[in-house]
């Protein structure tokens, strides 16, 4: 015969399974719904982080595209990059200019006299501190020299407190000694560095001044500063690199207009995609049968309505497009009925810029442009404090409230297994000690019986 193990010794019931299946039956009500509301919650705050982080990034895209010189049309060229580089905003316009460039702009430079003890050369050799002033275009920098410093220790000391304001310093070590030389990241003419004080580090100083460069564009002379050249060519950068010469040329260029709509495109289906993911409802094969696993955010009215916003403005024409441009499909730019992504025909977009040119642009940039009405339309979900980010608080305040109820009710069972514990085992001692005072009687009435038959 099967034997069971009990905890009741004096009643011969298992108490403790009594115990066990009461508290499982008072705490599993309660524990299911709070780890229903904890994955839901959880499963939520998943998703709705996933979207904003996708909506931000979007919206980043959008930001770095909505300007004209992403859908400016323009493109700009230099035939000898070696000699010049250019760059250009919005205000370009189409030109081909010949640039000659003859002399770099530099900067100032002063180089000491040659200590013979190299960098550990002390330059200092009075008892007292003294002061190196580093004078340039009227502004001083003191620097306190103390009684003993070496020449590498000199070097860490204008670099510590000068660097900042581009002025460095250096050793240049030869067999005849070493040099501190002290230059500067401003170029051109007037900038050049001075030194005074400090006698040992001042005196027979070599120095180098400062020079403009010096250019001309279709002849005509300019001279500058820097190396970098604004001013010369309306909304043209022009680095200068190298003596030579080269021909800067502003032109139109529609390809640069397909790869910013290229860039617009792949921004809006990586948000898309992102929204599908935690929307969609996926169809899975289990030995049951056919069944089906919801995303995330699937049916939820935050995501159908950010969804909304986006396509009514990619659906909406621009009133500010020119020579009748007023659609995305115009350009072939077109959207998949099954996934809701956009997809762009190379043969409707070229036959697009022929007849448009650089016309394009308005459709995408300006005040009623698609990149500005897309940032408006999300406006409510991304900002701080936005829709998005309110759900967020509210369902990390959800998780923490659940967190709580979980320990109280964990704290709440833990009590009732004691009190139970205590009760049961309580009972099971006053059924041992009847069950040896029945034990104790049938004993004595026994011993009784026994001696009335004698």
């Amino acid at each position: 015969m099967a034997s069971s193990t009990v905890s009741g010794v004096g009643s011969g019931i298992d108490t403790q399974a009594i115990v066990k299946a009461l508290v499982e039956a008072e705490k599993a009500p309660k524990q299911a719904q709070i780890d229903k509301q904890t994955t839901s919650a959880s499963t939520t705050l998943s998703g709705i982080s996933v979207i904003k982080a996708a909506l931000d990034t979007y919206r980043a895209a959008l930001a770095k595209l909505n300007n004209a010189s992403s859908f400016n049309g323009l493109s700009v060229s230099s035939t000898d990059e070696k000699i010049a580089k250019a760059s250009i905003d919005a205000t370009a316009t189409n030109g081909s200019y010949a640039l000659s460039v003859s002399q770099l702009a530099t900067s100032s430079k002063v180089t000491s006299a040659v200590f013979a003890g190299g960098a550990s050369s002390i330059v200092n050799s009075g008892t007292e501190p003294t002061t190196l002033t580093i004078s340039q275009s009227g502004a001083d920098y003191n620097i306190s020299i103390p009684a003993g410093a070496t020449l590498k220790e000199t070097r860490e000391a204008i670099n510590d407190q000068l660097k900042s304001k581009g002025i460095t310093a250096n050793v240049l070590s030869g067999t005849d000694g070493a040099r501190l030389v002290i230059s500067s990241d401003s170029t051109g003419a007037g900038t050049d560095i001075t030194l005074s004080g400090a006698d040992e580090l001042s005196k027979n100083v070599t120095a180098t001044a400062g020079q403009n460069a010096k250019y001309t564009l279709d002849g005509v002379a300019f001279d500058s500063k820097s190396n970098t050249v604004t001013s010369a060519l309306s909304g043209v950068t022009l680095s200068l690199i190298a003596k030579g010469d080269s021909t800067v040329t502003v032109a139109n260029d529609t390809s640069m207009l397909k790869t910013s709509a290229q860039s617009f495109i792949s921004a809006y289906n990586a948000m898309m995609a992102a929204i599908n993911t935690q929307t969609k409802v996926t169809a899975t094969t289990t030995t049951d049968g056919a069944s089906t696993t919801a995303g995330a955010l699937t049916g939820d009215a935050t995501m159908r309505g950010l969804v909304s916003s986006i396509r009514n403005e990619l659906m909406g024409g621009t009133k500010s497009a020119a020579n009748g441009l007023s659609s995305l499909s115009q350009l072939g730019i077109t959207t998949d009925k099954t996934t809701g992504l956009l997809a762009l025909d190379d043969k409707t977009w070229d036959k697009a810029a022929k007849t448009y040119g650089t016309g394009m642009a308005s459709l995408f940039t300006g005040t009623d442009g698609l990149l500005s009405r897309m940032t408006a339309a999300t406006d409510s979900y991304a900002v701080k404090g936005g829709v998005l980010e309110s759900r967020q608080n509210i369902l990390t305040g959800t998780l923490t409230s659940l967190s709580a109820e979980k320990e109280s009710l964990d704290r709440r069972i833990a009590t009732l297994q004691t009190t139970l514990t205590a009760k049961y085992t309580a009972m099971d001692t006053l059924v041992a000690q009847l069950n040896a005072t029945s034990k104790s009687i049938m004993t004595t009435l026994n011993a009784l019986n026994k001696t009335s038959d004698d």
